[in-house]
């Protein structure tokens, strides 16, 4: 178990000190912040029983993982807040323990947080001469305000997503998915931490002065304004699925006008071709030796009438040579594929039981259920 103790007399700066003090100057406080383990237990029930703490209440400091709340004790509060590791994208718990002249601040992570705060009361007497309600609330607001800063991040992220999403990016779905497993992440932390910081502004205890429920009350505004923010995050999320969608559809929709394209040019060409192609002795033109010639020239009068009337309509508009042939090429890749696909389905499906077929189709439908 890590300990370090910040204590004031309320006239100066703060000093580390390695002993709890005895007793606390009128004014002063003492702050108490531990990084301690499920095998501490026994280390963190003595500094209960010297600051009569609730000891289920410490034992479950390092033995429980809960949401932000606020539980009234009476002679103390217990006010459970969480933030933001330093190395990864996951968040800690910091279990902070207020009485009249104390803070004990529980941890069993790394507190980037805390240790920039810690340091700052070191050098900053004005700070000092504040309470230790007053230290809870700075120690809210640090907490929030990382995690705000996070959600500011992902705007930045989500107007890399929109450009990806109109180039219909491959790598959209995967990217998208990251992005909102982390945002949920964040919501499971910001709302009850909202919460909690609601009920602590306003809760009817004397160990939160007035001076205190207005510091609470400026991080409480943080805390909403980073859900506000998460909130539109998310939309903004929805909204960049469905352009990812409509420039996917816009591109299908690309492919298929170039296949149609393409199909009515030869269809009046098969046509001539097919008709020359008879079996009958009588053709026109069948025993001239140009005869080939002018039905060639047919067939290429025919192709550039077609293509003019496309160019006419605005179907063609002069793409590059290879943007146009790369979605020639996907298109009839995808023509050539269907039906392979639908003989193969048909195949499975016959070929397969019907358990197998109702498994498959419950799966299905569990899968597109919405998430809770």
């Amino acid at each position: 178990m890590q300990t370090r103790i910040l204590q004031t007399d309320g006239d100066g700066i703060a000093v580390a000190t390695s002993q709890l003090p005895i007793q606390v100057p009128a004014g002063g406080w003492v702050w108490v912040d531990v990084k301690a383990g499920p095998d501490d237990v026994a280390a963190l029930s003595t500094l209960s029983e010297e600051l009569h703490l609730d000891p289920l209440a410490v034992r479950d400091a390092v033995l429980e993982l809960d949401l932000s709340k606020v539980d009234d004790f009476g002679h103390h509060l217990l006010v459970i807040l969480h933030g933001l590791c330093q190395d990864r994208f996951e968040t800690y718990e910091i279990d902070c323990f207020l009485t009249d002249r104390h803070l004990v601040t529980v941890r069993q992570e790394d507190s980037p947080a805390l240790d920039a705060l810690w340091h700052y009361e070191l050098s900053n007497s004005t700070i000092s001469k504040s309470g230790p309600d007053e230290l809870l609330a700075q120690i809210g607001d640090v907490l929030t305000r990382r995690l705000l800063s996070v959600v500011d991040a992902f705007e930045v992220r989500i107007d890399e997503l929109i450009l990806a999403a109109l180039d219909a990016d491959p790598n959209f779905l995967e990217e998208l998915m990251a992005v909102r497993v982390d945002l949920a992440t964040l919501r499971r932390v910001i709302q009850p931490q909202r919460e909690a910081l609601d009920v602590l502004r306003g809760i009817e205890s004397g160990l939160i002065s007035d001076t205190g429920r207005r510091r609470l009350s400026d991080t409480f505004d943080v805390a909403l304004r980073a859900s506000h923010d998460l909130e539109a995050a998310r939309s903004a999320l929805s909204e960049t699925l469905d352009a990812y969608r409509g420039a996917e559809a816009r591109e299908a929709t690309d492919v298929s006008k170039i296949l149609t394209m393409y199909a009515a040019i030869m269809l009046p060409l098969s046509l001539v071709a097919g008709f020359f192609g008879m079996n009958f002795p009588n053709l026109p033109g069948l025993d001239s030796d140009s005869g080939w010639i002018m039905v060639t020239l047919v067939m290429l009068f025919i192709a550039l009438l077609s293509v003019g009337v496309f160019v006419t309509v605005g179907w063609i508009r002069r793409p590059s040579g290879r943007a146009a042939g790369a979605a020639l090429g996907r298109g009839l890749i995808e023509a050539a594929r269907a039906p392979v696909q639908v003989g193969g389905a048909l195949y499975e499906v016959s070929t397969m039981p019907l358990r197998t077929i109702t498994s498959r189709r419950s799966s299905r439908q569990s899968d597109q259920s919405p998430e809770a």
